[in-house]
């Protein structure tokens, strides 16, 4: 199995920066990654100290998550960054965020020193073998997958033009159903 790490590596770094590359002529703002409601699959991932989690434990039920697909090195993710620090200090409370550090040309340790650096206090999780990349279908960074409090994709979007505000902001302040 470890032969096969490397070459598993190589494979979907390249599947992300072919994503990446292609992603502002292939993706709308919307139908990215999973199904509008379609339910969220489990992933396994490790926090930034290297320990085992899974993806849905951080999601509450009754609460809405964003997650966004993300590297250190993606201009556009920096692009988003000032929305979701927008939307954890007016809805933190209310709005779980996970951002999910693809293992491409950065390392845990540069992702903890940016998380440090600009003091985000949402979690950061480590997609070391890409597991969450698959199961969630996503073609590159700057993809946000947002749910519901029932678990279910609500939206999907690429790219810097999205609006993520305006979307947590509809979500938030529907009257439920």
């Amino acid at each position: 199995m470890t032969d096969r790490m490397p070459n598993q590596r190589v494979t979907l770094g390249l599947a992300l920066l072919l994503g990446i590359a292609f992603a502002p002529l292939a993706l709308g703002g919307q139908g990215i990654s999973l199904a509008l409601g379609s339910e969220a699959p489990a992933a396994a991932l490790e926090d930034l100290d290297g320990n085992p989690v899974q993806i849905l434990d951080y999601v509450e039920e009754g609460k809405p998550t964003l997650i966004e697909f993300w590297a250190s090195w993606c201009e556009i993710c920096e692009a988003l960054q000032p929305q979701l620090d927008q939307i954890q200090e007016e809805w933190g409370s209310q709005i779980n965020i996970v951002a999910v550090a693809v293992a491409v040309s950065q390392s845990q340790r540069r992702v903890r020193r940016h998380v440090e650096e600009r003091g985000i206090e949402y979690p950061y999780l480590w997609d070391g073998e890409g597991e969450a990349v698959k199961a969630y279908e996503i073609p590159g960074t700057s993809i946000v997958v947002i749910l519901d409090g029932e678990g279910t994709v609500v939206y999907t979007g690429s790219g810097r033009d999205q609006d993520l505000i305006g979307e947590v902001r509809k979500l938030i302040l529907l009257p439920p159903a």
